[in-house]
């Protein structure tokens, strides 16, 4: 049997992939805070942790939650500000991945869920359906079904969508249309 690895060799580890879950499913403001709770509680909770568990999986669950705690705070109040501004205020340091955090912040809860724990947590559909529920088909569904969203009447514009015209999100990377096809194989009708 062998030991586990120390403490701080998990959070070295996985403390990108934890911050980019974090910083997905809450944006940038509140990102910071999940992410040392999350270390918090898998501080606490690490010993009791099996061998041979799945660390990063473990850790996006209890980032999850985390997430949803966050939310549920952030929810029960509103925020004073001394003065409402007139238009919106101006980007932070870290504004690489704003078109990324609205996109995400425009999916329903399961479907945001599950693009952030496969795409930026690189979990497999397994792992993505023990945090979210439910069967790993139902979550590779989740994560790629925004395409037929993108093209549903009255949905224009909401989103530019991932992939050309033809393709869903599992076909792009293999360079297939919908049906299976490669793009540079002829149709039979």
């Amino acid at each position: 049997m062998t030991d586990k690895q120390p403490f701080e060799g998990v959070v070295a580890e996985h403390a990108g992939t934890v911050l980019r879950v974090c910083r997905a499913v809450l944006g940038p403001a509140d990102a910071d805070d999940a992410w040392s709770e999350t270390f918090l509680s898998a501080l606490k909770a690490y010993p009791r942790l099996p061998v041979d568990a799945n660390v990063e999986a473990w850790l996006v669950t209890i980032a999850h939650r985390k997430a949803i705690d966050v939310t549920r705070r952030s929810a029960r109040g509103a925020v004073p500000v001394a003065e409402v501004p007139n238009r919106p205020m101006a980007g932070g340091a870290d504004d690489r991945d704003l078109d990324l955090t609205r996109s995400l912040a425009a999916l329903p809860g399961k479907q945001r869920y599950a693009v952030v724990y496969h795409y930026l947590a690189g979990l497999p559909y397994g792992d993505v359906a023990a945090v979210i529920g439910g069967s790993a088909e139902a979550a590779r569904h989740q994560a790629i079904s925004r395409q037929a969203y993108d093209n549903e009447p009255g949905t224009q514009g909401r989103s530019k969508g991932c992939c050309a015209a033809g393709q869903d999100s599992a076909s792009a990377g293999r360079g297939e249309d919908r049906s299976g096809r490669s793009a540079g194989e002829g149709r039979s009708g």
